[in-house]
Formats: C-alpha cells, structure tokens, sequence
C-alpha cells in the first residue's frame, strides 16, 4: 500500500536519514556531508511549522517532500527528497505530483525552489524554469532557483 500523509513531529530523525542519506547518493564527499549535517536535519520544529507529508510504501516511510507560504501569494519547496534505495521507482514524481495539485487546491500562483544541481532536470521536467542561481560553499557550485507559475 502506498500513502501520503502529514508527517509527524516524531518523524524527525526518519526524515534527516531520508534527507542525509538521499544527498550522500549524489557523490558528495563526507567532509561536504558534515558541513551540511544541519542544514540537512529536519527537526520537531521544522515539522511543526511548515507543510511537510510523507510517502508510506508497504508501512515505511520511503521519501517525503515540505513547503511553507512565502510572500506575493507564493510557496517554496523546501525540501523533497527520496531514499536512495528508492530513486527511480517513481516515487519522487508521485511527491511532485501529489505537491502540485495541493498548490493548485490552494489558489497559490507561484513555487519557487532552490534545486540541487542534480535535480534540475528532474523539476524542469514539472513545468518549473530556472530564474536564476545563487553560490554555494563549494567553489564554482551555484544551486539554479527554479520557478513555476501556477494557473
């Protein structure tokens, strides 16, 4: 059986594995891994105060995907991210899919995202357009913003 459904306070350290572990896939080395361990934790808190859903195959939570509101009748996705053993299946489209169509429902106009450079053509592949890049702490490394107008 496969679900999505709201995460739970008590899914933290479920997420942040999801999160760390599906990062580490795209090769980046462990000192680059351990820079980011904070950035890459996902924390009660978090959880508490923004939108964040989990994906539910067979009773274990294999991916999850968040947002909160930003101004001018916009969300950013925040996060989505799918366990490695678990890339490719299909997963990651569901989470797009099931994220959009909530956008949708709520009279939003715009997500913007900032994506891993791995995962550009991933969204491009959603409708979504690079609107520019911001730097990041590895030298030569910009991470494209990516945008998609709601209709």
């Amino acid at each position: 059986m496969t679900e999505i459904i709201k995460a739970n306070s008590d899914d933290d350290k479920i997420l942040t594995e999801i999160t760390k572990r599906s990062k580490a896939y795209w090769g980046y080395s462990d000192e680059q891994m351990d820079e980011w361990s904070d950035l890459l934790t996902i924390t009660s808190e978090y959880i508490q105060n923004n939108e964040v859903y989990k994906l539910i195959v067979n009773q274990s939570v294999v991916a999850y995907y968040c947002y909160f509101e930003i101004e001018n009748n916009s969300v950013r996705l925040d996060n989505l991210f799918v366990s490695p053993e678990n890339i490719g299946k299909g997963y990651g489209k569901l989470l797009m899919n099931d994220f959009i169509l909530k956008i949708k429902q709520s009279q939003r106009s715009r997500i913007i995202l900032d994506a891993d450079p791995n995962a550009q053509k991933f969204y491009e592949s959603f409708g979504f357009v690079k609107s520019g890049q911001i730097e990041t702490s590895i030298k030569d490394r910009f991470l494209p913003i990516m945008e998609l107008k709601i209709d």
